[in-house]
């Protein structure tokens, strides 16, 4: 099976509609690719942009070459206001993970975009700019072959640093 890394940095947000009255808004993402909840990673909170947040946080995943074939495999994005009594919904953004890649290609396979935030079918105020990068094809018996000589070389060989 052949897959990539795909090298996400969540950069920031700009004009977010307003979802806190009284405090002040502390925004993050999380990242979720083809509706699979074990890949969801999130951003930390911006605690001073309201709704302008910055983050300029990296994620790293790897994915399937097969994603990146059909228009199916979606790259979402949620933002979230952070509160006490339960986090409140802003908005998200929905890429195809081909229309992305099929982007960035020419380009180095690597791209800066800026997408609007929806709200359910309707866009919503504000947008969100994000830079990703996909790496080269490699077979998947290599990755992880990879990735365990890389997990040696951290923890050493009896696991503990």
């Amino acid at each position: 099976m052949e897959c990539r890394k795909l090298e996400l940095t969540i950069n920031s947000a700009n004009g977010l509609r307003e979802v806190r009255r009284i405090f002040k808004m502390k925004v993050y993402a999380k990242v979720f690719i083809g509706g699979n909840q074990e890949m969801e990673k999130r951003t930390p909170v911006d605690k001073h942009g309201k709704t302008n947040p910055a983050w300029h946080y990296t994620m790293k995943y790897s994915i399937s070459e097969q994603w990146l074939q059909h228009h199916g495999t979606m790259l979402v994005i949620k933002l979230y206001c952070k509160r006490k009594l339960g986090d409140r919904y802003i908005g998200e953004v929905h890429q195809s993970l081909k229309q992305l890649y099929d982007y960035a290609k020419p380009l180095g396979d690597s791209a800066v975009v800026c997408f609007p935030v929806q709200v359910g079918s309707v866009e919503s105020e504000g947008k969100l700019c994000f830079s990703y990068r996909f790496g080269e094809k490699v077979a998947i018996e290599k990755l992880m072959l990879a990735e365990s000589i890389a997990s040696f070389l951290v923890t050493g060989p009896g696991g503990a640093i």
